[in-house]
């Protein structure tokens, strides 16, 4: 237990504060992405309509972050961000209660994830700087609590919702906002090193080959992911399994994820971001496909899940890599907000959109198919497109 602080702290670095707030801030996670869509349908909403609510989080996710990027950078003030965006997310969803209907749902939705999305991709460079004397590889060890804050929530919460209503969701989610921006209080700021500015704009840095290759696998591997971040809890419930159960199999894929968290020091220098990142979107393609068409083999349908690992772990962390050696200096937080933006916003919601049509029109299996498709494109794209002379 103490080697996973020890080796993520190095001298001077906050490590348990940093982990922290990651751990809080997917507890929300945790609780929003399984249930929010059992939520919506405890309000009468179909599958379309259920695709395209889902899409609002996701969409602001296209532009905030690197608003909110650019107020960062420009302002030098990082942590003032996250400290405010934190709070305004509370408030936004505190206030659903004082409304009814679709547009209201909406409204209230879009205006809590505009600020809730602007926080982590801050979050990602304030860390990332922090751990400066130890490299950014070892920003896996940091980031893993997060991924145990998700088991939590999901966990608790797949219990929870087996005898208290999922009309609950909401109140929760606000305290555990609450929460986040108190955690967000008790963390450090940070100034970017002046050894690492940089004369390149950001158009420059987006103009280069690889990194157009890079935002466009980022961009695929998240529409892959539409239809088990929108469906899965419906699905699994479709095919029999309860809240407890369900809650379990979310759990078991994020525990995965933090496995791979705990190597991925190891594993990014001695492999390279390069190649984790196509090993990781061909996985995809096939976790994709064992979830299409073995839901109901208990057994397979773990292993699929256990594949989040590289669907998720892997792919998070080296993606992470090569956009901060991408983005230098003063580019850090608009790089990291722009990875945020064209992954799980852009990605994101047109994943959600597609599934939701997709799951009316040709099924849950072949919704599965179709973002199967997506990772392939993804690992053709990555294979031609981040080519380069030195392993990255």
């Amino acid at each position: 237990m103490s080697a996973v602080p020890a080796a993520g702290r190095g001298e001077g670095t906050p490590y348990w504060r940093l982990s922290g707030f990651y751990f809080v801030y997917f507890t929300v996670t945790g609780a929003f992405v399984p249930y929010w869509s059992v939520y919506l349908k405890g309000l009468g909403y179909g599958p379309v309509a259920i695709g395209a609510l889902m899409a609002l989080p996701m969409a602001t996710k296209v532009f905030a972050p690197y608003l909110w990027g650019w107020l960062a950078d420009r302002s030098g003030r990082r942590l003032g961000v996250i400290r405010l965006a934190s709070l305004l997310a509370t408030l936004s969803l505190a206030v659903l209660a004082l409304g009814r209907g679709a547009v209201w749902l909406a409204l209230v939705v879009t205006a809590f994830s505009f600020f809730w999305n602007a926080a982590l991709p801050q979050f990602e460079a304030l860390t990332l700087t922090h751990l400066r004397q130890r490299g950014e590889h070892f920003y896996s060890l940091v980031r893993l609590w997060g991924s145990i804050g998700f088991i939590a929530s999901a966990l608790c919460l797949g219990w929870l919702f087996g005898w208290l209503s999922v009309a609950w969701l909401p109140a929760i989610l606000v305290g555990l906002l609450a929460a986040l921006w108190l955690t967000s209080l008790s963390v450090p700021a940070t100034e970017t090193l002046p050894g690492i500015e940089t004369d390149r704009s950001l158009r420059q840095v987006i103009r280069q080959p690889a990194v157009l290759a890079l935002l466009a696998v980022c961009f695929l591997m998240q529409a892959s992911h539409g239809p088990y971040y929108s469906f899965f809890t419906l699905y699994l419930r479709e095919n029999g399994y309860g809240s407890a159960l369900t809650g379990v199999l979310w759990s078991l894929g994020v525990l995965a994820e933090v496995g791979i968290f705990l190597l991925m020091h190891r594993l990014l220098p001695f492999f390279g971001a390069r190649r984790l990142l196509l090993f990781a979107t061909l996985i995809t393609a096939v976790r994709w496909v064992l979830i299409a068409g073995w839901v109901q083999d208990l057994p397979l349908l773990v292993f699929g899940q256990t594949l989040h690992a590289a669907s998720y772990g892997i792919y998070h962390a080296a993606a992470i890599s090569l956009i901060h050696k991408h983005f230098p200096g003063r580019l850090q937080g608009r790089g990291q907000a722009l990875y945020s933006s064209v992954s799980f916003g852009l990605g994101g919601a047109f994943g959600s959109l597609v599934s939701g049509y997709a799951w009316s029109g040709l099924g849950p299996a072949d919704t599965y198919l179709v973002g199967a498709g997506f990772a392939l494109l993804g690992a053709a794209i990555g294979y031609w497109g981040l080519r380069s002379p030195q392993r990255a």
